[in-house]
């Protein structure tokens, strides 16, 4: 197949699916008294889903023909995919956009491959329904499929809904207190998803001592808590990992964790990673910013000479943060103050960021 073959495919996807003459609404006019809220409304919802059908059917059309010309650049292209990317180019098409289209050609194909979706009842999904749909448990995507197969319209908040009930009813990290009563819905599945989604991101013993606390207290309010819980030690979890200073240390975060929810302090905990995150991350982006202007001004300073008095005095000026002692001025706000860095770079085989020593 030709590059102009699929490109006029790709274009006359729109007029095939989505031909805008033949989309006709009769929409409410916004300045009449005598028609309710609640009609008003469910009009506009009415044309909006239609619109979102039209749009799925054409984004799945388009992640298949994308697919081809991805496929034949593997075949006959130079194996890097310079033939695709040219092409998206061409079409004005992020690489991002492009995969995400193929991906959702791919659930949609896999989905009705695998006869779990009639292909004509992808149009009672709205779009975002479908993607939701489509990364799923295999479960929920059976239900939903068998209720689509019907012919009724999905939704993302029931696609939403059925995903947070499935998830609260079944997870094995749930004590057995709390799936019981979710199970009987005495605990609301929407309150019970979330802790489920942040109890997956800890490590076993802080699920363990998070699910204790729930067996002594069942309740909607420990529920709640504990969630809040989890989530700020998922967040100390992420930060501590992308931390270099704690790496290659005899450290116990588990431990260390438990310690600060014993305190009530794990969003402080939270947040000291968070920053200190934030000053490994800008003393690597200064380390290489400081080399790169150190070069650079060595090349000005051989290109110069006395007949450029003023780069001269200009890059005079500027070796005051090449080199290994910089001095930076806080601004006014800080009362005139100053800062003196002496850098020290180590051996790299010690993989640590150089040292930054700091006087005030």
């Amino acid at each position: 197949m030709t590059n102009v073959v699929v490109k006029t495919l790709f274009l006359v996807i729109e007029q095939t699916y989505i031909d805008p003459s033949s989309l006709r609404f009769d929409l409410p006019d916004p300045q009449q008294d005598d028609i309710s809220t609640i009609d008003f409304l469910n009009s506009l919802e009415k044309a909006w889903s239609i619109c979102e059908q039209f749009d799925l059917q054409t984004e799945i059309w388009r992640g298949r023909i994308l697919r081809v010309v991805r496929d034949r650049e593997k075949k006959g292209g130079d194996g890097r995919g310079t033939g695709f990317l040219q092409w998206l180019r061409e079409m004005e098409i992020s690489k991002s956009k492009a995969y995400s289209l193929i991906q959702l050609a791919d659930s949609s194909d896999n989905l009705v491959l695998d006869g779990i979706l009639e292909e004509s009842s992808v149009n009672n999904f709205s779009k975002r329904a479908f993607i939701e749909t489509a990364q799923a448990e295999p479960e929920i995507q059976h239900m939903i499929s068998e209720a689509a197969n019907e012919g009724k319209d999905i939704t993302r908040r029931q696609v939403k809904s059925l995903t947070d009930e499935f998830l609260a009813a079944t997870s094995s990290l749930l004590p057995d207190e709390i799936r019981e009563k979710t199970q009987s819905n005495l605990l609301p599945a929407k309150f019970v998803a979330p802790l489920v989604r942040e109890l997956s991101k800890l490590s076993p013993l802080q699920q363990g001592e998070i699910c204790e606390t729930l067996r002594q207290n069942p309740e909607i309010d420990s529920v709640k808590d504990m969630t809040n819980t989890a989530k700020w030690m998922g967040k100390s979890l992420d930060a501590s990992l992308a931390l270099r200073a704690l790496q290659n240390k005899n450290l116990n975060l588990d431990k260390a964790t438990q310690e600060a929810l014993r305190l009530d302090s794990l969003g402080l905990l939270s947040d000291a990673f968070g920053q200190a995150k934030t000053i490994e991350s800008s003393i690597l982006k200064f380390h290489s910013a400081w080399k790169r202007l150190e070069g650079l001004q060595e090349r000005l300073w051989v290109e110069s000479g006395s007949s450029t008095p003023y780069l001269r005095e200009l890059l005079d000026t500027l070796q005051t943060l090449t080199g290994p002692t910089i001095r930076v001025s806080l601004g006014e706000l800080s009362g005139g103050k100053k800062l003196r860095l002496q850098l020290v770079e180590e051996d790299s085989e010690r993989l640590e960021p150089p040292s930054i020593e700091m006087t005030k």
